[in-house]
């Protein structure tokens, strides 16, 4: 040997030293659910059974204008047709079982500017109807409320609707609902998402709540390249102290601030991909959850305007997890079937070559050394063994599925680990 053996072991040391810093900076992921979209309704018009009733209204589109397989998939490009047939089935069944997965009650784009004391009102009314759609078990798995910006001229009435809102609900149900959030728009200086912080501590202590999650939404230049030169919205989760949930790209807003002109503002122009690129990278591994935005063409109208709002829709969805954004926005309860037939045909699509990857993955990287607590290309299995969660997850599958496909049983799946399945299996 040319390079001494104590030569080896200082670099060793530091090689080592570099491998925990990476662990700390990228953890293994174990997600939790995540849901696929997030529906935006006005606050005001809210009520307890509105997630039950959007369902009914996507089921009524499909049944109109796509009343079995083979309309849908020439609707929006879905082949071949026993891949459609499957993807009909489970959308139906999505439909009729929970077809809301994430509800926003908007008291911003969808709500408008009002009187402050209609304001008011609604915002206890919105709380008090949140507080009986709990009870009557009516609640989509995950609700919110998106407030207006935090800027000198709107930031006391976002405060003020959200001490309303908050109080009252505190006062008329037991607790929060699971999956509760509160989401800030229209982000471009960090004291914006410290001020939120600290309002949310303070009525959390006031009123015996537990800690609120936040999502912050990306639709201003300063999230992506600061004023100071300094790049991606990191600096604006950590201002959330730990309570930044996700982060929910704005399509029509971010191209509006880059003076994009309106017939040009897509969900797919190169701008939008390069902001998305960057929320991307710079909050890989963190565990926040990443959100694409809305298709603003919404399917109504006779059938071949309904059918061409949903083949955008689909391309729209399906560019998004291309690139690996797993949620977006809804707009109309029509955008459902649409939504759920891009995101099933997605999975279901490739689930076979998953299934293969992640089967052969296990059974090598279970033979491999393991070094301290972390196995030589993890990342890569943990990649593999979340797109089954997200699958089942969403309904595009169910578990019996994923293990038939992948060769993981029913406990291994639970862990949502892919060390912890390597360590079980060793």
């Amino acid at each position: 040997m040319t390079v001494n053996q104590e030569s080896i072991d200082a670099w060793g040391r530091r090689l080592d030293a570099a491998s925990e810093r990476i662990g700390q900076a990228f953890p293994g992921e174990r997600p939790e659910r995540q849901p696929v979209h997030t529906v935006y309704g006005g606050a005001h018009l809210f009520a307890a059974g509105t997630a039950p009733k959007l369902g009914q209204l996507a089921r009524r589109a499909l049944e109109d204008h796509a009343p079995d397989p083979r309309a849908l998939a020439d609707a929006v490009g879905l082949v071949p047709i026993d891949l459609a047939e499957q993807v009909y089935t489970r959308v139906t069944e999505k439909l009729d079982r929970e077809p809301v997965e994430d509800y926003r009650l908007d008291f911003e784009d969808g709500y408008g500017n009002r009187p402050d004391d209609e304001e008011d009102g609604h915002a206890a009314s919105a709380a008090r109807e949140v507080a009986r759609g709990l009870e009557d078990g009516t609640l989509p798995p995950f609700i919110g409320i998106r407030v207006k910006p935090f800027t000198g001229e709107l930031g006391r009435r976002a405060i003020r609707t959200l001490d309303i809102f908050l109080t009252t609900l505190a006062g008329e149900a037991v607790g929060l609902p699971d999956g509760f959030c509160v989401t800030l728009p229209k982000i471009q200086d960090v004291e914006q998402v410290h001020v939120l912080d600290e309002v949310l501590s303070e009525l959390e202590s006031k009123l015996g709540l537990p800690r609120i999650p936040v999502e912050l939404m990306l639709e201003t230049s300063q999230m992506v390249v600061g004023r100071e030169g300094l790049t991606g919205p990191r600096r604006y989760v950590e201002a959330g102290q730990g309570r930044v949930r996700g982060v929910h790209f704005g399509t029509y807003d971010y191209t509006a601030s880059l003076s994009i002109t309106a017939a040009h503002q897509s969900m797919t122009h190169p701008a939008c991909d390069f902001a998305r690129s960057v929320m991307q990278v710079n909050l890989a591994g963190t565990g926040v959850w990443l959100s694409d935005g809305a298709t603003n063409v919404m399917p109504v109208g006779d059938r071949t305007t309904v059918h061409g709002a949903w083949r955008l829709h689909y391309s729209h969805v399906r560019h998004s997890l291309m690139h690996a954004i797993y949620q977006g926005w809804d707009l109309h309860p029509a955008q459902l079937p649409s939504r759920y037939a891009a995101v099933y045909a997605f999975f279901l699509e490739g689930l076979d070559q998953a299934g293969d990857r992640l089967a052969n993955f296990v059974e090598q990287a279970a033979k491999a050394t393991l070094v301290g607590e972390v196995f030589d290309d993890a990342a890569t299995g943990q990649g593999l063994l979340n797109y089954f969660l997200r699958a089942i997850n969403c309904g595009a599958i169910d578990e019996s599925e994923a293990m038939q496909r992948t060769g993981l049983t029913h406990e291994e799946l639970q862990t949502r680990s892919f060390v912890r399945i390597l360590e079980g299996r060793r």
